[in-house]
C-alpha cells in the first residue's frame, strides 16, 4: 500500500512550490517540535504566524516541475479524495460528531472519512473519499449539506492547498488517507468522469450532469453510485474513551469505503503500474540526469511522452547511460514525474525490468560520457540555495494563492516570547531593528566569561567565542545595536580606562629616562579587553597575551577596518577562523628585544557592521575558506518609503540596574559548564539541519549549518549562564528562530556565491594536469587538436604553438596537403607558404599501439 503526499514541508516555505514524498517523510515534519510551538503560538493570538506553516496540497499528489498550480497538476495524480473546511468554530464540535454517523451510515459517506484534524486556528479539517462520479464541488456540496455547515466554494479548486498542524492536532486518520488507490479502482473511477465528458481527474466544460438527489438521510437516488444496505454496513465509529468525540491518530480504526473504493483484495500497484518500492525517490539529481541522458540521445526537442514513441524513447534514454547511474526503482520514480502517462503502463515497467536485467551490470566501468554527464547532474543538483525564500501567504487555509505569490525575501520572523535577558536588552529598541540587535548582544555578553567552557555534542570543549557582522543598507539604521552593547560593556570599559591609564604613566616614564638608564618593566595584570579597530597585528599579540584567557572584544562601523590586522597575507581572517576554533595557537617571532615575541590562543569577539555590497565583496576571496560558517550574520529589512522614523527608549539607571545581575553572572562563571538543555536543543537542530539538507539536498546550507549549530549552541550556554545557570523555557524557541535567520542570511547574501565557488573548486581538484597527445587519435587533424585543447578547457589560441613544439620536439610530424612538403614549420611550394591548420599530424609518441616511432624519424 503506497501513500504518497504532495507538500512543502519548510518553514516559510514558498507557496507555489511543492514535491511528492511519502506520508512518512510528512508525519516527521507534523512531528517535530517547532510545528508544535508555532501552532501554539497562532492559537495564541498571532496570526502573522501562520504563514510560517508547512502545507499539504488536498487532491493532487504531484505536480510537474513541482510547481503548485491548476495547470501543472498531473490527472494521474488525481487523489480522489477532497478536504471539507470548517471555517467556523461554533460548527467544530458538530462536525466533528456528525462526521462520526455518517461513516457508520447506510449512505454513500459510509466509511468516507479520511482524517480529522484541528486547523491551525482550532476550526476543523475533514478529509472525506470522493463517491464514484462525483466532481470535488459535487461532493463539497452534498457532504457540507449532510454534515449540515456551510459550503465554502474557495475549497474546490484543483491546486487547493492546507496549512498543517502539528501531530497533536490530528484527531483521526484512516489507513486510506492519501493511498494511491489500485489500478482497477482508477480504472473504475476515470471513466466514471469520462462518462460524463470529463477528464479522468473530474475536470472539464460541457459535461452531462450527474442527475443527484439527496433525500434526507443523504441517500442518493441515481443509478450511478451503489450503496450497501444496512445488513452489510460494519461499525464504523470513532470510539474513544469516556464517550470522547474523536480518537487518537494511532488507534486501530479501518473504515470500510463505498463501492470498493478502497479495495485491498487487488495486488497494489504503484503509480507506475507495479510494484515499487514506497522508499524510492525522484532525487534531484536523478532527475537533472534524466534530461542530460535525454538531451545525449537526441531526444531534447523530441516530446517524449508523444503516444506511439514513448517506448522507444525510454529505451534510447536508458541507453544513452541513464540506468548506470541510478538503480531501477529510482528510474522507476523519475519516469513517474517525466513520463507519467507511460508509467502506468504495463509495457513501461517490464521495459525497465527486462533492460537491468540484461544490462545492468554495475561492476563494468562507466564511460567518459556517463561520468561527464553523472558529475553535471551532481553539480546541479547543488546549484540551487534551497530554503529560505519566503513568500506571502493566502488569507485563508482553504484558498488558493494563484495570484498571491510574492517573491520578496523575508527572514524567519522573531519569536513573540523572549528569554528575560534578550528582552530586556531589546526593550528600548524599535521593532525594526530587534532581530539585529538581538544576535549583536552576544558578542558583547560572552567577552564577560572567562576560563568557562561548554561541551558541545560533538565532545568537543568550546569557549564563547561569538562574531556578529550585521549586514544592511545604507541608512537602514546599522547604529541600532550600539546601545545595547554600550550597555553591556559598560564595566569591561572602566577597567580598560584603569589599565590604560596605567600603561600610559608607564610609557611617558620610560620615553622621559634616557637610553642607558634603568627603566621600570611593563605593568602586570594589564588586562585591556576592548581593542581599537585600527590596531596592528603584533599590539593584537601584546593584549591577548596581557589578558590572561580573557577575551579581546572590538567593534567596528566597517568591516573593511579589520585590514590593519592583515599583516601579511591576510592575517585577520586567519585571526576569525583560528579564534573560533578551540586550542588554536598563533604568534610571532622576532629578533629584536624590544620586539614582541609570543605565542598565544587566540580568544576574540566582536562586532561589525556593513553594507551588504561591501560585505560581499570584502569576504568575496575567501568564501570558502571558513569565516562566513564561523559569522553570526544578521541584517535589518528595508523599510518603505516615506515610513515613520523609529524612536530609541531611553538607558537609564533602572535599566542598568536590571542588567547588572546577569552580567555578575557571567563575570562569575568558570571551569566546564554542561547545560542538559542546551545539548539536547543542538542534538535537535542538527536533526532538523539534516532532514533539511536531505530534503533539498544542498551541499552549501549542510556546511554552514555544521558550525551554525555550534554559534546557537553557544548563545544558548551563554543565556544559560547569564540567567544564574537556570534554563527558561524561551530559550529554545528564541535559539532555534536565531539558527534559522543566521543561516537564513548566509544563504541569501552568500549562498549562490558559496555554490560557485564550490563548483570551480571542483573543477579543479578533480582534474589534473593530462597528457594532451594521449588523448588524440595517431593520426589526427588540427581541428582535433583544437577540440582537445577546448575538452581540458584551454583556448584555441595556442594550437598553432602547441603543434609546432610538439614537431620540433619529434613528438608528432606533419602530414602535409598532397604537393605540399613538410620541411619547416610551415610547409612552402613555389614561394606559397602553406598554414599549419591545413597540415595533419601522425604520433610519434603515446600511440595507441604502443610503439615509439621517433627512433625512426629524429633528424
Amino acid at each position: 500500500m503506497e501513500h504518497i503526499i504532495a507538500y512543502n514541508p519548510y518553514k516559510n516555505g514558498n507557496k507555489g512550490s511543492v514535491s511528492s514524498q511519502p506520508l512518512s517523510v510528512y508525519d516527521k515534519t507534523i512531528a517535530y517540535p517547532w510545528m508544535a510551538d508555532l501552532v501554539a503560538a497562532i492559537r495564541g493570538g498571532n496570526d502573522e504566524l501562520k504563514k510560517q506553516l508547512p502545507f499539504r496540497c488536498a487532491h493532487y499528489y504531484q505536480f510537474r516541475d513541482n510547481r503548485r498550480s491548476q495547470k501543472n497538476a498531473v490527472p494521474e495524480s488525481f487523489l480522489f479524495q477532497t478536504t471539507i473546511d470548517v471555517d467556523d468554530k461554533e460548527y467544530v464540535d458538530k462536525a466533528i460528531e456528525k462526521a462520526r454517523e455518517l461513516n457508520c451510515s447506510d449512505t454513500i459517506w459510509n466509511g468516507a472519512l479520511l482524517h480529522l484534524e484541528y486547523s491551525a486556528r482550532k476550526k476543523l479539517h475533514i478529509d472525506i473519499r470522493m463517491p464514484v462520479g462525483m466532481t470535488i464541488e459535487e461532493t463539497q456540496r452534498a457532504y457540507c449539506e449532510a454534515l449540515d455547515v456551510p459550503y465554502d466554494e474557495s475549497c474546490i479548486t484543483p491546486e487547493r492547498m492546507l496549512f498543517i498542524t502539528d501531530k497533536a492536532s490530528e484527531i483521526y486518520r484512516s489507513p486510506h488517507w492519501y493511498e494511491v488507490l489500485p489500478q482497477e479502482e482508477l480504472k473504475r473511477r476515470r471513466q466514471a468522469y469520462l462518462t460524463r465528458g470529463l477528464t479522468i481527474d473530474g475536470r472539464g466544460g460541457k459535461v452531462n450532469s450527474l442527475q443527484l438527489t439527496v433525500n434526507s438521510n443523504h441517500k442518493v437516488q441515481s443509478s450511478n453510485f451503489q450503496v450497501q444496505s444496512k445488513d452489510h454496513v460494519q461499525d464504523h465509529r470513532l470510539s474513544g474513551s469516556d464517550s470522547h468525540h474523536a480518537v487518537s491518530s494511532g488507534s486501530a480504526i479501518q473504515p470500510a469505503q463505498p463501492s470498493d473504493s478502497n479495495a485491498a483484495h487487488a495486488a497494489h500497484l504503484s503509480p507506475a503500474g507495479a510494484h515499487q518500492d514506497a522508499g524510492a525517490e525522484a532525487t534531484v539529481k536523478n532527475l537533472a540526469a534524466f534530461d542530460l541522458f535525454r538531451n545525449a540521445a537526441g531526444l531534447k526537442d523530441v516530446d517524449i511522452n508523444t503516444p506511439g514513441s514513448r517506448h522507444s524513447s525510454l529505451l534510447a534514454i536508458m541507453s544513452a547511460g541513464a540506468s548506470r547511474v541510478m538503480p531501477e526503482d529510482e528510474l522507476k520514480a523519475v519516469v513517474a514525474q517525466k513520463m507519467p502517462a507511460f508509467s502506468q503502463e504495463r509495457d513501461c515497467q517490464q521495459l525497465i525490468h527486462d533492460f537491468y536485467a540484461k544490462y545492468g551490470d554495475s561492476s563494468k566501468p562507466m564511460s567518459q560520457a556517463v561520468i561527464r554527464i553523472n558529475a553535471q547532474a551532481e553539480k546541479s543538483s547543488q546549484k540551487d540555495a534551497v530554503a529560505f525564500k519566503s513568500a506571502s501567504s493566502v488569507g485563508s487555509e482553504g484558498g488558493t494563492d494563484s495570484n498571491a505569490e510574492d517573491d520578496k525575501l523575508a527572514p524567519p520572523p522573531m519569536p513573540e516570547h523572549l528569554p528575560k535577558l534578550v528582552e530586556l536588552l531589546l526593550s528600548k529598541t524599535p521593532d525594526v531593528y530587534k532581530p539585529a540587535v538581538a544576535h549583536a548582544i552576544f558578542p558583547p555578553l560572552a567577552t564577560h566569561l572567562c576560563k568557562t567552557t561548554f561541551r558541545y555534542i560533538d565532545n568537543v570543549e568550546h569557549e564563547a567565542t561569538l562574531m556578529c557582522c550585521l549586514l544592511a543598507g545604507t541608512g537602514a539604521g546599522k547604529n541600532c545595536v550600539q546601545m545595547p552593547i554600550n550597555m553591556i560593556m559598560e564595566d569591561i570599559r572602566q577597567r580598560d580606562r584603569e589599565n590604560l591609564q596605567r600603561e600610559k604613566e608607564w610609557k611617558e616614564e620610560v620615553t622621559r629616562k634616557g637610553a642607558n638608564k634603568d627603566k621600570r618593566k611593563r605593568p602586570e595584570n594589564l588586562i585591556i579587553q576592548e581593542i581599537d579597530a585600527d590596531m596592528t597585528n603584533p599590539a593584537f599579540v601584546m593584549r591577548t597575551a596581557e589578558a590572561q584567557e580573557h577575551f579581546l572584544y572590538t567593534t567596528l562601523n566597517e568591516i573593511d577596518q579589520f585590514d590593519a590586522l592583515k599583516g601579511q597575507g591576510n592575517q585577520q581572517f586567519k585571526i576569525m577562523c583560528l579564534a573560533f576554533d578551540p586550542g588554536n595557537s598563533y604568534g610571532q617571532t622576532r629578533v629584536g628585544t624590544s620586539s614582541i615575541t609570543e605565542r598565544i590562543t587566540i580568544r576574540f569577539n566582536w562586532n561589525a557592521s556593513t553594507t551588504v555590497q561591501l560585505g560581499q565583496r570584502y569576504f568575496s576571496k575567501v568564501l570558502t575558506d571558513g569565516p562566513i560558517s564561523r559569522i553570526n550574520f544578521c541584517t535589518i529589512p528595508e523599510r518603505e518609503i516615506g515610513a515613520e522614523m523609529p524612536v530609541y527608549g531611553e538607558y537609564d539607571d533602572a535599566f542598568r540596574e536590571a542588567l547588572r545581575p546577569y552580567i555578575e553572572n557571567l563575570c562569575k562563571a568558570s571551569g566546564r559548564i554542561d547545560c542538559a538543555e542546551a545539548f539536547a536543543l543542538a542534538e535537535k537542530l542538527k536533526d532538523e539541519n539534516a532532514d533539511f539538507s536531505r530534503m533539498s539536498q544542498n551541499r552549501v546550507f549542510e556546511n554552514l549549518s555544521f558550525r551554525g549549530n555550534v554559534i546557537a549552541f553557544l548563545k544558548a550556554c551563554v543565556l544559560y549562564v547569564a540567567n544564574g545557570c537556570k534554563w527558561e523555557p524561551e530559550i529554545e524557541e528564541f535559539i532555534r528562530w536565531s539558527e534559522s535567520y543566521d543561516l537564513w542570511c548566509k544563504m541569501i547574501f552568500f549562498g549562490a556565491s558559496i555554490a560557485k565557488a564550490n563548483e570551480v573548486g571542483e573543477k579543479s581538484s578533480k582534474r589534473g594536469p593530462t597528457n594532451l597527445l594521449q588523448q588524440l587519435p595517431d593520426t589526427f587533424t588540427y581541428a582535433q587538436a583544437e577540440m582537445v585543447r577546448l575538452h581540458n578547457d584551454f583556448g584555441k589560441k595556442g594550437t598553432v604553438t602547441m603543434l609546432r613544439n610538439w614537431v620540433n620536439r619529434h613528438y608528432i610530424e606533419k602530414i602535409p596537403p598532397k604537393g605540399v612538403n613538410a620541411d619547416g614549420a610551415d610547409g612552402k611550394q613555389g614561394g606559397k607558404v602553406f598554414s599549419i591548420q591545413l597540415f595533419s599530424f601522425k604520433k610519434l609518441l603515446f600511440r595507441s599501439d604502443g610503439l615509439d616511432l621517433r627512433c625512426f624519424n629524429a633528424k
